[in-house]
């Protein structure tokens, strides 16, 4: 069953290539959606998918990549918006 999940990434994850690695994950595992960098330094991701395959998703984000270094991740388990999203982007 398809869910969304609101995520905002804080820590040092902007200019890092964190939105590249998103992007890369979120196609991996066919999860549709975007991904964005805030004005406060944070990243920003809405996305949609199976729960497990999002569960999985998030562990990936916890970690990031190399170069970023995550101090903390919110998550907001919210309803599908049918028809909203048809792939993942970078905004």
């Amino acid at each position: 069953m398809s869910v969304r999940v609101h995520i905002v990434v804080e820590g040092l994850v902007q200019g890092v290539g964190f939105r590249w690695f998103v992007l890369r994950k979120a196609e991996s595992l066919g999860i549709n959606g975007w991904v964005r960098n805030l004005y406060n330094g944070n990243v920003e991701i809405e996305a949609e998918a199976d729960r497990s395959l999002l569960e999985e998703f998030i562990k990936e984000i916890k970690v990031g990549p190399r170069s970023a270094h995550v101090t903390n991740v919110r998550i907001e388990w919210k309803e599908v918006s049918p028809n909203e999203f048809s792939s993942f982007t970078i905004r």
